[in-house]
């Protein structure tokens, strides 16, 4: 055999090798973060190793997606509530956070993520993150960072309930409300969803949150406020927002923590965290045109207030569907969240006679219900493998995401409930009295004021 012959034999047989050891990486670097997922966040010695850019990224995600619970949506809620509550929203914000984060890291992440029981929640084994140490790993990521990433999710989500019941709820209600809830509610439909449980099992979709977080938060607020009842001289005399200034920088500040958000779920630093961010961003944009267009034909003025209210709803309806979805859907599924929320807001809450009073259930519910539906219409196998939607071939998806949106209306509705008549019954009552309503919560509960009233 001649020396050529050896060398191209050499040569073939080091290709097949690299290509073999290639192909072996490759399945490793899908199977182990799932695998390290669904075995307690710690990976097996020499399988995975902690990806610095990743862990950079989601460091940041969670750090934006921190700043739109006491920052951006107390602006946007405080601005839109009334001078003489502002201060109270604020606070109610503040609490949903401080108390969502211990709850999450005393008992709520092992509801969430712990080993699946049944389907329906997680085991009990990181109870005070027991186990979960500075050395584990989830995916390419250290566990404690994907912990503190889960855990704005949840703080933000039972925070946006306070839209529904602004101006007449008990400050002492809702802090004992925000426990209960976050655990009875929040944490079982996030492990059905993401913590391997039955929506996971039956193929749901839901990218960033629109069963966990959207539905579940507007049906919430829907609920509450039913039982509250509406606010005194609610539909006989006009209650103006406290600064729409405010709401407006609530809703940028929204807007920019967002991208954590639905960008950040992917806990990785790739294309599809990129493509992510670019439809949550055009969705955002769309849904602010399409409201703005809506409310200019229909009152003839184009309000700021409409404005930022669109943007919300373009964000809300594209949280589900961000990862799966390509541009040209991103825009279409804006474009539809802007106009059916400002129908929501503007003619289903009057015909409906009930009070939610910042919107809640209007833009989070009904725009995270579209967002769910339009997920397994527009899911594109191309964004996300494995993930394909009705106009894709797979007219199965829609049905999948309707199941698990009536499984998340239904129990959300009902858990809620238990959970108020659990509240109601270790506490004075829900809603303030008469004369502190009407004097507003800032003064009579904080001894507070937001403005100088001359």
């Amino acid at each position: 055999m001649s020396n050529s012959t050896m060398n191209n034999l050499n040569i073939n047989e080091s290709r097949v090798i690299k290509e073999t050891a290639n192909r072996i990486f490759t399945k490793k670097s899908i199977l182990i973060p799932a695998l390290s997922i669904f075995c307690g966040g710690t990976a097996f010695a020499g399988e995975s190793a902690i990806n610095s850019g990743d862990t950079a990224w989601i460091l940041v995600a969670t750090a934006l997606v921190m700043v739109m619970t006491p920052a951006g949506l107390a602006l946007f809620y405080g601005g839109m509530s009334r001078y003489k509550n502002l201060l109270n929203t604020y606070a109610m914000t503040f609490m949903a956070y401080c108390i969502g984060s211990v709850v999450w890291v005393v008992w709520g992440y092992t509801i969430a993520f712990g080993p699946d029981k049944g389907g329906m929640i997680g085991g009990f084994d990181y109870l005070l993150l027991s186990g979960i140490t500075p050395a584990g790993i989830t995916g390419t990521i250290p566990t404690l960072v994907f912990v503190i990433f889960q855990m704005t999710f949840a703080c933000i989500t039972v925070a946006l309930v306070i839209g529904s019941v602004v101006d007449r709820m008990k400050f002492s209600s809702w802090i004992l409300f925000i426990f209960l809830w976050v655990t009875v509610v929040y944490c079982p439909v996030a492990h059905w969803v993401w913590g391997g449980g039955w929506m996971a099992t039956m193929g749901a979709l839901d990218y960033a949150g629109g069963n966990v977080v959207h539905i579940n938060a507007g049906v919430a607020g829907l609920v509450l406020a039913l039982v509250l009842g509406k606010r005194v001289g609610y539909g006989s005399e006009v209650m103006f927002p406290s600064s729409v200034a405010l709401t407006a920088l609530g809703a940028g500040l929204l807007w920019f923590g967002w991208f954590g958000f639905n960008a950040g779920s992917r806990l990785a630093a790739d294309g599809v965290a990129a493509s992510a961010f670019l439809v949550t961003n055009t969705a955002a944009a769309a849904g602010g045109i399409a409201w703005m267009f809506a409310e200019w034909y229909h009152t003839k003025k184009p309000t700021l207030l409409g404005i930022a209210s669109g943007v919300v709803a373009g964000l809300v309806a594209i949280t589900p569907a961000s990862g799966f979805v390509n541009l040209g859907s991103s825009i279409i599924i804006g474009l539809i969240a802007g106009v059916i929320g400002f129908f929501s807001v503007s003619t289903l809450k009057r015909k409906m006679g009930y009070d939610d009073s910042l919107d809640a259930f209007g833009v989070h519910g009904v725009c995270g219900i579209w967002g769910a539906i339009a997920t397994g219409i527009f899911a594109d196998p191309s964004i996300t493998e494995g993930a394909t939607g009705l106009i894709y071939g797979n007219p199965g998806q829609v049905w999948t995401q309707l199941v698990s949106i009536v499984a998340t209306v239904a129990y959300s509705g009902v858990a809620t409930l238990v959970v108020i008549y659990i509240t109601r019954a270790l506490t004075s009552g829900l809603r303030v009295d008469k004369d502190d309503e009407i004097t507003g919560l800032d003064s009579s509960v904080h001894g507070e004021r937001a403005f100088e009233i001359f």
